[in-house]
């Protein structure tokens, strides 16, 4: 039996200017397709290779698969959906599926929009798509759906889905096929090598109110951390890696496992240079043992200093204040690593005077590099929801933290986007004459003029948060720019999102008053031993819980 994964082509002016990322739900879902005893997968990635739809449709002809899957985070989801649509008509007996977290969460939204999927995956893939392929092999499909924890498919116009399958226990036991993947094609352009995205753990043990981590995942599970070594070494030794980010929301949330990790990978001498996101109050936690994380390899990490003031900070359920994050940068670089200060903008409550504090902000935190984001509430979080009619766009195409989804009251879209540029252009201008050339030296000052020309490269080629798009050129276009919203998208009724959950009961009752946010927060996980896993049950009209 034969199975396609496709991975949705689709571009947007943010992560990416750093390079090509390979995509580990490939790597997951082939590894236990083929250790349940189905070896035959292929893989397409349409977004690294820039795939039409005809050279698409022609691969799909060629190898004919009795199953295509493919997946989608928000921005992506008509991608995926036209591809699944393409696998349709060139395929017609194969069995069409999706998954990712747009569709885990909006799948009677998505369903109804593209009915030539057959079924979609909520929440972990692994063990969901091995139990559906051993029907469609039985030769019991579809008749077995209903039978398969997990899914949500159509009848006759209706949408129905399974109670939930359990979550993954022993992620240490999965095993990613990593050779899937055409390594030469996924390269850090900062480095100049190749990069990958393993993971520690999944799941998170907050409770943010615009995140959807803590609800995909539901339990907060955490990996050995020799294990985790293990697999970088092999992404190194097999296939060159020579750089690798962190998947996790937050490897820093569990520090006893996240010191063992360091250690494991200092005492094999394992020498790579790596990446996370983590939380401020981490930082500032663990002051005493930043050397550590920088001798076992640390060189980036990014820190949720998302907000120009307190009001701003309290809005994002934050509880980190200015002085913290100034400290928690200052501590960073004076360990070695290089500190990037992410900035959210683009609320309702935008002016020109919050966008210039957040500049006049990074230059007073000194931050090595500096990104604004526009801000994208995910239209199954409990912040889209809060914030009602105050969300005007629903062309989810454009979710994708570059392009102005809220309309300030005080400001236009093309005037903010301006201010943001502004802002870019500042900073980086003074960190190319002032700063990078001069400032440190060996790997740190390496991977920041690596960063340079990251952004350099970007800019040249107008990819550069979506601006050869958008049509815009600078502060004498901010009125011509054009973000060709599909007005056609409407917003899915309140029925159709899965809205209630519970997630650790007495935690859910705090964060009712201070939640908190990734970058924020002051709760810390036992340092002597494991938390006990926080729960997500998840309740609607359709008998199933909700993931």
């Amino acid at each position: 039996m034969r199975i396609v994964l496709i991975h949705p082509n689709y571009h947007s002016g943010g992560a990416e200017i750093a390079g090509n990322w390979p995509p580990a739900w490939v790597a997951y879902l082939a590894g236990a397709a083929k250790k349940a005893g189905f070896p035959d997968v292929h893989f397409i990635d349409a977004m690294t290779h820039d795939l039409s739809d005809e050279v698409v449709r022609e691969k799909l002809e060629a190898l004919q698969p009795d199953v295509v899957g493919a997946t989608a985070i928000t921005p992506s989801i008509y991608k995926a959906e036209r591809v699944l649509q393409i696998a349709r008509e060139a395929c017609p007996k194969a069995v069409t599926v999706l998954g990712g977290v747009h569709a885990t969460f909006m799948y009677k939204q998505v369903l109804p929009e593209a009915p030539w999927i057959d079924c979609i995956v909520r929440g972990e893939g692994e063990d969901i798509f091995v139990n559906l392929l051993k029907a469609v092999k039985a030769g019991e499909w579809p008749e077995a759906r209903a039978s398969i924890k997990g899914l949500a498919y159509m009848v006759d116009g209706k949408v129905l889905a399974t109670p939930a399958a359990p979550t993954v226990k022993d992620i240490d036991g999965l095993s990613p096929d990593w050779s899937i993947l055409d390594w030469d094609k996924y390269r850090y352009i900062p480095l100049g090598v190749k990069v990958a995205i393993p993971n520690m753990a999944r799941g998170c043990p907050f409770t943010c109110s615009f995140c959807s981590q803590w609800k995909f995942w539901r339990d907060y599970r955490i990996r050995d951390p020799k294990k985790v070594v293990d697999e970088i070494v092999e992404l190194k030794e097999k296939h060159g890696v020579g750089f690798f980010i962190l998947a996790d929301e937050e490897p820093t949330i569990n520090r006893k496992k996240f010191i063992q990790f360091c250690n494991e990978l200092i005492d094999r001498k394992v020498n790579i240079l790596w990446g996370i996101n983590t939380r401020v109050t981490d930082i500032l936690r663990d002051e005493d043992i930043l050397p550590l994380y920088r001798k076992a390899g640390l060189i980036h990490v990014s820190l949720g200093t998302e907000a120009a003031a307190q009001m701003k900070l309290d809005l994002f359920n934050k509880e980190t204040t200015v002085a913290q994050n100034k400290k928690a940068i200052q501590l960073l670089r004076d360990a070695g690593i290089v500190v990037e200060a992410q900035f959210i903008v683009g609320l309702e409550n935008e002016t020109a005077e919050t966008l210039e504090e957040t500049y006049r902000m990074a230059q007073d935190w000194k931050p090595d590099l500096a990104n604004w984001s526009m801000y994208t509430p995910w239209p199954f979080s409990d912040l889209f929801r809060d914030l009602g009619d105050k969300v005007e766009i629903f062309d989810y195409e454009k979710y994708n933290f570059v392009t102005p989804i809220m309309k300030p009251d005080s400001m236009d879209r093309g005037e903010l986007l301006d201010r943001v540029m502004n802002n870019y252009r500042r900073f980086y201008m003074k960190k190319a004459l002032f700063s990078y050339p001069w400032q440190g030296s060996g790997d740190r000052r390496r991977y920041l003029l690596g960063c340079l020309k990251a952004f350099l490269k970007a800019g040249f080629e107008r990819k550069f948060y979506d601006l050869g798009k958008v049509d815009y050129w600078g502060p004498q276009s901010r009125k011509k720019v054009h973000f060709d919203f599909d007005t056609s998208r409407k917003r899915a009724d309140d029925n159709d999102v899965e809205w209630q959950t519970t997630h650790n009961r007495q935690s859910q009752k705090k964060a009712r008053e201070t939640a908190l946010a990734c970058g924020g927060g002051k709760e810390q996980m036992d340092d002597l031993g494991e938390a006990p896993p926080p729960r997500v049950e998840i309740t609607s009209n359709v008998p199933r819980m909700k993931i």
